[in-house]
């Protein structure tokens, strides 16, 4: 399979097929939780994952100097921490996560932002793999280091607090938040009741489970993805900066607007931990004008 022709989803019967098959497919496991929700990741990946995968720990591989949970790394570091799980250049990453489809998108992402088009998504995660009776396996597993070479970070996929700022009010891009209705509107205080309630102001919300298929945690289709960011006034031809609370669930809207030919997609890396802890930055309740 050539670079032009790696899928943006895989199906667990593909992986099944591929695995052991094909020595260029690495599989990790990018499982990451909210905090108040006291799961460990790691730990879970011990007890059970897909054969010969890794863990890929969102919150290891990132900015050790940043105040703010898990924002990217540089490509020195991205490059090691990937060689050490066992990925290579030439490598056709296959990622999931254990809920079906809620933190991989992040894993997706970064290998983008540092020039790795060959990454896939499991659909429906480890759920849908075990639910189609394929074999998981339990305790670390001996990973091979690879060699992978990270480029530098592609600025047209993130965006910064100050660039951010710099759209506000202008027609340049549209900021659009992965998070749950009741956090952008301000009536919920999220799983971080230090921050501020509300929203970037002019931002649109499209609830990142609204791209999904409510019966496996996998991406809708191209129609359901399509009306889900009308629904919500977001023209995916136009340029799109997308932001969450952290920049996990960000990550899979910008992978539902890739799946249907979205060209213009950043991620607002810092998400609402960094423009909600700003005192200069400007916060918007309510529902969007």
């Amino acid at each position: 399979m050539s670079k032009d022709e790696t899928p943006l989803v895989v199906t667990p019967a593909w992986l099944a097929a591929n695995l052991g098959a094909d020595d260029a497919v690495r599989v990790l496991d990018g499982s990451w939780h909210l905090p108040p929700l006291g799961r460990d990741p790691a730990a879970e990946f011990l007890e059970a994952h897909i054969p010969g995968a890794a863990f890929f720990d969102i919150d290891g591989i990132c900015d050790p100097d940043s105040s703010l949970p898990h924002m990217l790394p540089s490509p020195r570091l991205f490059g090691r921490s990937v060689s050490a799980l066992g990925v290579g250049n030439d490598s056709h990453v296959v990622a999931y996560d254990t809920v079906g489809l809620y933190s991989v998108a992040r894993v997706w992402w970064m290998f983008r932002v540092f020039g790795h088009e060959r990454v896939s998504i499991l659909a429906g995660g480890l759920p849908r793999w075990r639910a189609e009776g394929h074999p998981v396996e339990s305790g670390e597993p001996a990973i091979a280091p690879g060699s992978f070479t990270a480029g530098a970070a592609d600025d047209t996929l993130v965006r910064s607090f100050e660039q951010v700022r710099a759209t506000l009010g202008t027609d340049s891009a549209q900021i659009v938040d992965a998070r749950a209705a009741a956090r952008f509107t301000g009536e919920d205080p999220g799983p971080r009741p230090d921050l501020p309630r509300g929203h970037i102001p002019g931002s649109r919300n499209v609830p990142f489970d609204a791209v999904l298929d409510d019966d496996d945690a996998t991406l809708g289709d191209a129609a359901a993805i399509r009306r889900a960011f009308a629904d919500a006034g977001v023209d995916p031809a136009r340029p799109v900066i997308a932001t969450c609370g952290s920049g996990i669930t960000a990550c899979t809207l910008a992978l539902a607007l890739a799946a249907i030919g979205a060209e213009e997609v950043a991620v607002y890396d810092g998400s609402w931990s960094d423009w909600g802890s700003r005192a200069d930055a400007p916060v918007e309740s309510g529902g969007p004008a």
